[in-house]
Formats: structure tokens, sequence, C-alpha cells
């Protein structure tokens, strides 16, 4: 196996330099009016006299034969849309989309994968069981070793990338910067996750529920709760991938209601009922890094949106909590009376359907883990095999 710093330097720069050559052509050279975000309107402002909203919201006025599939594809705003002073949340409207975009989006996430199979998956080209392998020999093959180190390397490496994103973007713009980003994080976290699933029972049984129907009932309905809590900017698919120049929204409305922070919540959520379910110390290991880093979360996600936003987070936060319902408790935040329409939209019924094919996919995923854990998706002893298919380059 390789080693030592030149190593390091090489799995860094592999990975990197083809994501960035497969994917920034892709996103750079997209048609100028996919390319173009619309000009920014201050929080507030009215455009024709009338209040603006974001790109996928619909007008105000629902159609006079409004139905529930009709609001899954066309978001109507609450009652209190106009009270609004940050941006409707998980708004979707189907006539606003671009095939054209769509088209780029896939295109882009296609060649994102295929690159990470080549570079970092597959054991004979990539580099992942290089990281593995280096971190075992560093931690004696502890397995709870291992984990802190990755949980602390991701975190860094998200977190940090985030933190600079300002000054990035100045220098080579927002639709660049997130691709690298993405090129960083990927990665690390197809890592974490495979060496989670493959090392969950791992060290000391805590307990064993898994002969309670109740237990397994309420660790089920707690996940899938969990996935409602996921962050806004999660939804806007195009800025995700760089299809559309990336935004640091200031979201206010639907689950911010709630909690100012739904991602972190939702992580306490996920993470309680999997240390319940499974009862390993490994598994809380994993818990407590993610929870922890989520919590840092809070307070860098706060810092960055008001250096973006100024005064008008200002307004957002005094109204808003992190604790769950707790604006809502003491006054500060009221409830539309017809609340339940920012949660009826497409963005929603997505995570529905898709956290429950997740659930019955499970045996899938530990399938997969072992997989990789023991093949590396390639015929080779013990699923390793040293270096990858950028070797060449530095020899």
């Amino acid at each position: 196996m390789p080693s030592g710093a030149p190593a390091e330097r090489r799995r860094s720069l592999a990975c990197a330099t083809v994501f960035l050559l497969g994917v920034t052509p892709i996103v750079a050279f997209a048609p100028g009016h996919l390319r173009r975000s619309p000009r920014p309107l201050r929080h507030g402002a009215h455009r024709h006299g009338r209040r603006a909203t974001p790109p996928l919201s619909m007008a105000a006025t629902p159609p006079a034969e409004d139905s529930l599939a009709r609001r899954l594809v066309e978001s109507v705003p609450s009652a209190e849309a106009d009270a609004l002073i940050g941006e409707d949340a998980a708004t979707f409207s189907l006539e606003a989309q671009s095939s054209e975009a769509w088209y780029i989006f896939a295109a882009a996430v296609s060649t994102v994968l295929a690159a990470l199979y080549v570079l970092w998956i597959r054991a004979d080209t990539g580099y992942s069981d290089d990281f593995i392998v280096g971190l075992e020999e560093l931690c004696g093959s502890n397995s709870h070793l291992v984990n802190l180190c990755i949980g602390i390397i991701f975190p860094l490496v998200h977190s940090g990338l985030a933190s600079i994103r300002p000054a990035a973007e100045k220098i080579v713009g927002a639709r660049t910067w997130r691709v690298v980003f993405a090129c960083a994080s990927l990665p690390l976290a197809w890592t974490w996750i495979l060496y989670f699933v493959g090392h969950r029972y791992d060290g000391i049984e805590l307990w064993d529920l898994h002969g309670s129907t109740a237990v397994h009932v309420a660790c089920w309905l707690t996940s899938f709760a969990s996935f409602f809590f996921l962050y806004p900017s999660t939804f806007n698919l195009l800025e995700v991938a760089a299809v559309e120049k990336p935004q640091l929204h200031l979201w206010e409305s639907g689950v911010i209601r709630i909690t100012r922070h739904p991602q972190m919540v939702g992580q306490v959520m996920w993470s309680a009922a999997h240390v319940a379910w499974v009862g390993t110390t490994f598994c809380a290991e994993t818990m407590a890094l993610l929870i922890g880093h989520h919590l840092f979360s809070v307070w860098n996600g706060d810092r960055r949106l008001r250096d973006q936003h100024g005064e008008v987070f200002d307004q957002v936060e005094a109204r808003t909590s992190v604790v769950p319902f707790a604006a809502i408790i003491d006054g500060r935040q009221k409830l539309p009376s017809d609340y339940w329409t920012e949660w009826m939209r497409l963005p929603y019924a997505v995570i529905a359907g898709g956290t429950i094919g997740a659930y019955f996919f499970h045996p899938v995923f530990q399938a997969a883990a072992a997989l990789v854990e023991n093949t590396g998706f390639a015929n080779v002893p013990n699923g390793y095999s040293p270096g990858g298919i950028l070797d060449v380059l530095f020899q």
C-alpha cells in the first residue's frame, strides 16, 4: 500500500482532478439562460406591485380547480406567506421546470457517480480501500479508532469548505466551488456510510431490543419522521448539482417554523432510533460524532446566514428557534391557519416514498456494504488492491 505524505497527496489529487475534469465542463458550459440566476431582490421587495417569491413558487392565488394532487406539483403559499421576511421553503412548480436543465442535471450527476465509482469505490482503480487500510494501519485495526478518524476528517472537510465558501466563490465562482465541495465531500461520505454499515455491530453490545415489536415500530417511525427535517436547501437539486447558481437561502416557512435547524433535529432523531435498535458501542460512537457535527453546524450555520443576510437574518432568528416548537410555545412564531399547505409539496411526497423504499432496501444496503468490505467490487484478495488508476501519473 502506498504510504506517507506523497501517497496522501496522490489520493487527494486523484479524486479532485478527475471529478473536476469530468463535472466542471458539464456545469460550466450549460446554456447561458440556465446558468444565470435571476437578480436577487431585497427581502420583502416587490416587483410589478407583487411580493417577490422564490423562482419555483407559483402565484399567491390558488387556482379554482385546486386539489391535493395539483398542490404537490404547483405549490400554494399559506395564508401568511405575505408576512414572510425570508423565503418560502420547499416550493415547487412543474410548469416552471426546464427539461433542458434536468438533462444537464442528469448528465452531471451521472458523471459524478461514474467518477466516484472509478476513482474511489472500485478497489482496483480507486482509492477508498487505500484510505481505509491506511487508517486501519494507523489505528491498529481498531474499528472504533478508524471510525473516530473518519468522523473527524469528514466534518473538517465538509464544514471547513462550507465556511470558506464566501471567499472561495469570489475567486472561482459559486458553481465551480459547489463542484469542489462535492468532490471532497462525496467520497468521504460514501466511505463513512459503508464503514458504518459494515462495522455497526462492533464493540460491546449495550442492549439487544431486536425481539421487541414496539421498539422496532418506534425506531422506524422516529427514523421515518427524521427525514422530514431535512434542510429545505436540500430540495433545490439544480442548485445542489450546480446547474443553477447555488445560493445561501434564508428560509422561513414550513419546517423552519418548528426549528431553524431542522437538519440537526432530524439527525438527533435518526441517531437515537439507530442507537436504540443496534445497541452497540460502535453505533453509539458514530451517532455521537454525527450529532456533534450537526450541533457545531447550528452555530456555524447561523454565523454564515448572519454574514450573508445581516439584519434580515436577525429578524428571522427572533421569531424562530433552534429547539423544536420553542418559538411557537412562547408566542414568537404563529402558525398559519392553513399551515398544512406548507407541507403539501412535492419534495415531502418524494421524501415519504423514498424513506419507505429505503427501509425495504436495507438488506440491499447491507449486502452492498459486505460486498465492498469483502471484494471491493473487484476479484482481489480481501477486497484490497493497492493504488489506483492514476498511479501512472506519479511514477
